[in-house]
């Protein structure tokens, strides 16, 4: 423990990985969020009762009686939702080049353990106003939970303490919330970085000449503060402008339409709306999961070298990957949506097979298709090709993302600015 707080910095480091493009400051900025959601969220709990009765008063108490309350909680709810963002930026920029693999893999692990738990984070924060939109959104999150085989509605009915939301169920969100994840989180953020300094610091890629050595102070932890500085600006802005939503206070008896899922489950929730329960809740998520796990671990044909995108073909194929995913993930939403249900058309057989396996096999189809009538011809290495499948994932995650949170209206159906 010593050793982990006395080096998060080394005295010196390699001026080639102090250049702002190098890694754009996100892992620092993911440190100084964490510190600042800890100090608001101390500040908000003096005046919060997490009881259903009292919660929704407490927080509207807050926002309109306690000097700069609502300023206090407009950050912690943008601080909440930039974590989120930012984290999900540095995981990308960590694998986009190359720092996964070799004496990094362990770590690349622990940074995917540290997502799931900022993930976490506001999703137990999400149920504490206790108002209309935080109650229906845990509800339809934790109903995805439910469609797990043989074990989702025990663990669903685990996690809520009943059949619906109560005050059990707010009781362990606050608990977890504000005691159990953050202290997780901190020791895994210690861990994460120190494990960063034994593997050398952040991967550079290899020049021809010996790297500069330059004292961290004030070559690096000035450049740190002028990021710090930068997203206190703007994250005081958002708080100064958009206040963090509030709707009435919860009613059980009266959902919203449509009722989403909070914003980092609408990918989820859209898959939904084109899978069987089956492969939308379990199948696909889990597989992904398996498969971030797994990339550092894959026998690659090369060492990693830091330079974005491995190389010029892993730049363009990414690029035309990205693209291709965009394309393929809106064309099946449209086509599933206007022009052809598979659970409809083919309802007399299993919709295990007709909405999930049929599907599934169609847009592993595409997949194939692109890889050998594109990616094949570019001759990529190993790790050109598993990068190419990486952003395919996440760009199609994207795109039903941003499709749920912004395109699925009344009964959630698809709804465009111009049908408004």
């Amino acid at each position: 423990m010593r050793t982990i707080f006395l080096h998060l910095h080394p005295a010196r480091v390699n001026e080639a990985s102090i250049h702002f493009n190098r890694t754009f400051g996100l892992g620092g900025m993911v440190a100084l969020l964490i510190v600042i959601q800890i100090i608001t969220g101390i500040l908000l709990r003096f005046y919060y009762t997490p009881i259903p009765a009292e919660a929704y008063n407490s927080v509207v108490f807050t926002k309109n009686q306690v000097l700069f309350g609502q300023f206090i909680r407009n950050i912690h709810y943008w601080s909440g939702v930039f974590l989120l963002l930012i984290t999900f930026l540095h995981f990308m920029r960590v694998f986009l080049t190359g720092a996964f693999r070799e004496e990094r893999k362990i770590n690349w692990l622990f940074g995917l353990v540290l997502l799931l738990l900022i993930v976490l984070l506001n999703f137990t924060g999400y149920l504490l106003p206790w108002d209309q939109l935080a109650y229906w959104a845990i509800t339809v999150s934790t109903n995805i939970i439910g469609y797990l085989p043989l074990v989702g509605e025990s663990i669903r009915t685990m996690i809520i303490g009943g059949k619906e939301l109560n005050a059990d169920t707010l009781r362990t969100f606050f608990t977890f919330h504000t005691a159990v994840l953050p202290f997780l989180l901190l020791l895994l953020v210690l861990y994460h970085f120190w494990r960063v300094r034994k593997a050398g610091g952040i991967l550079v890629p290899e020049t021809v000449e010996k790297p500069e050595m330059v004292p961290t102070m004030p070559n690096l932890v000035f450049k740190e503060f002028i990021v710090a500085l930068v997203l206190i600006a703007v994250l005081f802005i958002f708080a100064a402008v958009f206040n963090a939503p509030l709707l009435e206070k919860a009613n059980p008896s009266y959902s919203l339409n449509p009722t989403k899922a909070p914003w980092y489950f609408a990918g989820v929730q859209e898959l939904l709306m084109h899978f069987h329960p089956l492969f939308a809740a379990f199948i696909i998520p889990i597989s992904v999961v398996a498969f971030m796990a797994w990339i550092p671990f894959i026998k690659y044909d090369d060492s990693p070298n830091g330079h974005w995108f491995i190389s010029e073909p892993g730049r363009k194929s990414s690029e035309n990957t990205a693209k291709y995913a965009a394309i393929v993930t809106l064309a099946g939403i449209l086509f599933n949506e206007y022009v052809l249900n598979f659970e409809v058309l083919l309802s007399p057989i299993p919709a295990f097979i007709s909405n999930g396996i049929l599907p599934l096999l169609i847009l592993i189809g595409f997949m194939a298709g692109f890889n050998k009538y594109y990616l094949k011809k570019l001759s990529l290495s190993k790790a050109e090709l598993v990068q190419a499948v990486f952003v395919f994932i996440i760009v199609a995650f994207i795109v039903l993302t941003l499709v749920g949170i912004f395109f699925r209206g009344k009964d959630m159906a698809l709804t465009f600015p111009w049908n408004v």
